[in-house]
């Protein structure tokens, strides 16, 4: 159990630097992870169970007892990251699928590594899980609504089958994570020490195999496509802290919201994509992935140590 622990806080500990390794292997050893394309969709799968696993009653209390901050940082969520995406697609002129792509990313809920991220930033955690849970149930109908509005200009979207991709991908492992947690009290505890090393796996086999099909493709861009996403997430963090400030809410809660807005579900938009879209429209979700672990943790020490 020991050695678990152990692995489980090297893999929390150096997971960016494990992305980008794997990534740069990927991008020059494209068919290493070509086996895992067919398995996107269940690795997210595997990754909202363990979601769900560590979600409690007690998590959603804070919705009704200070529903304020809560309803304040879903609603910064699905409006800030999506006209920013928005705005910024059109303002570098992207291509089709890779503007899509983008505003995917900006449409998806919270990503559950903003949690973690909130605790070392000495924010209010348990705003923080309330904000991810709320807006991880209501992405299946927000995500491919928002996208259909903003991206609909790029190409069709199917929202009615995102929407069903979504409910099956995110709501029902969610709702068995919890429904499991709950029925099996204590000993569920003894799963969830194994869940952050599958979800680690997991996140990291989904880049591995987005980055390799797309490889020359990221080659080609990278410039661009880097400077995309780092611009969307840099201004979501600043955004979401200054409109929490300009409403008076307290610094900790303050913090919560600021990396709930930045910190994307990028995994989901990376799976949407391969299922709707093209290769192509995965690529930001990929890049993403890699980006938000570093500038979090990065954003979180500078945080902490002014505390």
């Amino acid at each position: 159990m020991n050695l678990l622990k152990k692995t489980n806080k090297l893999a929390g500990d150096y997971f960016a630097i494990i992305v980008i390794l794997v990534s740069g292997f990927a991008l020059y050893h494209p068919h290493a992870f070509t086996w895992v394309l067919p398995h996107i969709i269940f690795l997210l799968g595997v990754i909202m169970f363990g979601m769900g696993m560590t979600l409690k009653t007690s998590d959603f209390k804070i919705i009704f007892t200070k529903p304020k901050p809560v309803l304040l940082g879903v609603i910064a969520q699905y409006t800030i990251m999506p006209l920013l995406a928005y705005v910024i697609s059109t303002v570098f002129k992207l291509p089709p699928q890779l503007a899509v792509g983008v505003i995917l990313v900006g449409t998806c809920p919270g990503g559950t590594a903003s949690n973690v991220i909130t605790y070392l930033a000495k924010g209010d955690v348990a705003l923080s899980v309330a904000m991810t849970s709320v807006s991880t149930l209501l992405a299946p109908l927000l995500t491919p609504l928002i996208t259909l509005v903003l991206a609909g200009k790029w190409i069709p979207i199917a929202a009615g089958p995102m929407f069903l991709s979504i409910f099956k991908m995110v709501l029902i492992p969610v709702v068995l994570g919890i429904g499991v947690n709950r029925l099996l009290g204590n000993k569920g505890e003894k799963i969830s020490t194994i869940l952050p090393l599958v979800s680690v796996v997991s996140i990291v086999l989904i880049i591995g195999a987005v980055v390799g099909v797309n490889s020359e493709k990221i080659l080609s861009t990278a410039v661009t496509v880097f400077g995309v996403v780092i611009l969307h997430n840099v201004f979501g963090l600043i955004l979401g802290y200054m409109i929490g400030k300009k409403l008076g809410i307290s610094k900790a809660k303050r913090r919560a919201i600021a990396i709930e807005v930045g910190m994307q579900n990028s995994g989901l938009a990376v799976s949407l994509a391969m299922a709707h879209f093209t290769p192509l429209a995965a690529i930001p979700g990929a890049i993403f992935s890699v980006w938000h672990n570093i500038s979090g943790p990065i954003l979180a020490t500078y945080w902490s140590k002014r505390n």
